[in-house]
């Protein structure tokens, strides 16, 4: 428990050098601009019209930037408001309290952690503490979950099921829109779902420090709650650009494995996030990842004589293995599996 930055991160004057970056990925002094090209739809509007409007605006997100923010989703703003209340009300909580959640083993399906899951062999560590459970199907999990606050599973589980939901709506706006059947994000692609809430507390020197490191997740899609705390950034076009927190919007990120069965069609975006020196922030991040056994491959419909597959098929726990042992946690983490020219 010592390890948590919330046991001593208040008391620290000056960064710890085990947690100051190198100067070629540190964030640094500079003034990084909103991006306020950014898509931002509004699934009431899109949907107000045909269907295809609602289709063809989720799909040149997905294509010219791979992340877009979403309003008006379905999901009560009320719960959207609670859940990010009792997620601080845990990270606010007494140490002997929290006790119970923490590990620092990586099997566990529910624990709170600092930086990493391989916190002993990094060289920098990363400002932030994080909470992860599995979330589906929740009966088999919820018992694991965090008993305090005492709220704490009533509240997540109605968050989990409805941006559960919600993430069903998106992805098959996707798979229309790239001439998928309607079925194919089946449960072998969607069948292992988490979420994860990460602290991050004032940092002493946030020019030096990273709450996480430049990356583009491993999963297939992010579906990101901001507080009112800015911290997000993208990487586009060679330059850092800011994504300002919009009251009760999810961050919606493409990752890895929507890029592979897009055949490249879709992009998975490289974003991180900063720290700041007077506020705490928090993100609450609902992952959909493929079940581990689960094939991941360019879907058949894509592929022809003008456009070959540019992925080899392979198991989503091959390419999980292939992430961690590299350490290459952007483009590069595909390269194992791209056919070679």
């Amino acid at each position: 428990m010592e390890k948590l930055l919330s046991s001593w991160s208040s008391a620290a004057i000056h960064l710890p050098e085990n947690y100051v970056f190198p100067v070629h990925s540190r964030p640094g002094d500079a003034t990084v601009p909103f991006c306020n090209t950014l898509p931002i739809i509004d699934l009431n509007t899109a949907f107000a019209g045909a269907r295809q409007d609602a289709v063809q605006q989720v799909l040149e997100a997905c294509q010219d930037f791979g992340v877009f923010q979403v309003i008006n989703h379905g999901v009560d703003e009320d719960l959207v408001i609670d859940t990010m209340r009792v997620v601080k009300e845990f990270f606010d909580m007494p140490n002997e309290d929290k006790a119970n959640v923490y590990s620092e083993d990586p099997n566990k399906k529910c624990r709170l952690y600092t930086s990493t899951y391989d916190y002993e062999n990094e060289k920098v560590h990363l400002w932030r503490d994080n909470l992860r459970h599995h979330c589906h199907p929740i009966d088999e999990f919820i018992h694991l979950w965090p008993q305090k606050p005492a709220r704490y599973r009533d509240v997540v589980k109605k968050y989990s099921l409805q941006v559960g939901d919600l993430s069903s709506r998106i992805l098959d706006l996707i798979c229309e829109g790239l001439g998928l059947g309607p079925t194919y994000f089946g449960d072998g692609l969607i069948g292992a779902q988490l979420f994860s809430a990460n602290h991050y507390p004032p940092c002493p020197n946030p020019d030096l420090a990273l709450g996480l490191p430049k990356h583009c997740d491993a999963n297939l899609i992010t579906f990101l709650l901001q507080d009112d705390i800015y911290g997000l950034q993208l990487y586009r076009n060679g330059e850092w650009l800011g994504i300002e927190p919009i009251p009760n919007a999810f961050v919606v990120i493409l990752g890895h494995q929507a890029q592979v069965i897009s055949n490249g069609k879709l992009t998975s975006p490289e974003h991180r996030a900063v720290t700041n020196s007077t506020d705490h922030r928090i993100s609450i991040v609902y992952s959909i990842n493929p079940k581990p056994d689960s094939i991941i491959e360019p879907a058949k419909v894509l592929i022809n004589d003008s456009n070959p597959p540019l992925y080899q098929a392979f198991q989503f726990k091959e390419f999980l293995k292939t992430y961690e042992v590299k350490k290459d946690y952007n483009e590069g983490a595909l390269e194992d599996f791209k056919i070679k020219a």
